[in-house]
């Protein structure tokens, strides 16, 4: 019987892939945690847990009429990024898959009546969440699966609990040991691109607003009691301050580790930082010792 052994909300700024120069330099002398934290977190948990597959929600991935899974049997090449080819450039990638766990999550995931598809394509366009997740925490020897999950632009919050539950049983009738890394901001409001050079070191006081980063916090707060009852209750409230792809990345690791039910304490891997407005932190929780629920 398969299982989810970890999970995370893991920030994916493309300043963790800067030149440690320029990284640093935008960020007033000082390194950024976001950066740092992955070491960390590669050693303190991925290192430890030694899953067999990782499944990323990649919030850059966005669908319209159904939600996407990879099913390759491996995806690499090199990757540039669109929109910051200066600081993401030819990154070579190399990640195994699991086509079989990709097809079983898309049938179960679509009987819940969330349309789920599995594609193999190798011309699939890879998004830099999962290429800037996997260069930090990615392990070589053990060759884990990578599989990427898009955010469906159209789905609302209980497409997004249905979608986790199905993700949930799927991974339960394998045998996979699985960590799900929701990769995305929480606040997402960029500042106007005449004022953004002013805003771009990593101390929260760069995020949008004072309003944007009281709502950031709240629900760091809430998660490191592991409240999540609070978060999902509160987030008509959330939306107006743009979190990242709707929040999907959260919401849909919350319908696979139980929902309002869970009670997972959050341990931050970083400080809360500002990138371009924006708020952003790594939260990991650990499966408790009686289960998710």
């Amino acid at each position: 019987m398969g299982e989810i052994v970890g999970v995370g909300i893991i920030a994916h700024a493309p300043t963790i892939m800067l030149p440690d120069d320029i990284r640093i330099g935008l960020n007033d002398g000082k390194e950024s945690t976001l950066y740092s934290g992955l070491f960390d977190l590669k050693r303190e948990v991925m290192d430890d847990l030694k899953p067999d597959t990782v499944i990323v929600i990649d919030t850059h991935w966005g669908t319209v009429v159904e939600y996407i899974i990879t099913a390759h049997e491996r995806r690499n090449g090199k990757y540039t990024s669109e929109e910051l080819p200066r600081g993401m450039s030819q990154i070579p990638y190399d990640l195994k898959g699991n086509p079989e766990l990709g097809r079983a999550i898309a049938e179960t995931c679509s009987a819940k009546g969330v349309r789920t598809s599995a594609i193999d394509d190798p011309y699939l366009p890879i998004q830099y969440p999962t290429i800037n997740l996997a260069h930090f925490l990615r392990d070589p020897d053990r060759d884990e699966e990578w599989l990427s999950l898009s955010c469906c632009m159209t789905s609302d919050a209980d497409d997004c609990h249905r979608l986790g539950v199905g993700i949930k049983e799927a991974v339960e009738a394998s045998d996979r040991r699985v960590v799900i890394m929701a990769s995305g901001a929480f606040s997402h409001q960029f500042w106007p691109l005449k004022e953004l050079v002013k805003h771009e070191a990593a101390d929260p006081i760069h995020v949008r607003t004072p309003a944007h980063r009281a709502a950031d916090e709240q629900r760091i707060e809430w998660m490191r009691a592991g409240d999540h009852a609070s978060v999902l209750a509160a987030m008509p409230e959330f939306y107006q301050f743009k979190p990242e792809a709707g929040f999907q990345h959260y919401l849909i690791m919350m319908g696979a580790i139980g929902g309002q039910a869970c009670t997972a304490v959050g341990r931050p891997y970083s400080d809360y930082e500002n990138s371009t407005g924006t708020g952003q932190i790594h939260i990991w929780f650990d499966r408790p010792a009686a289960g998710w629920v």
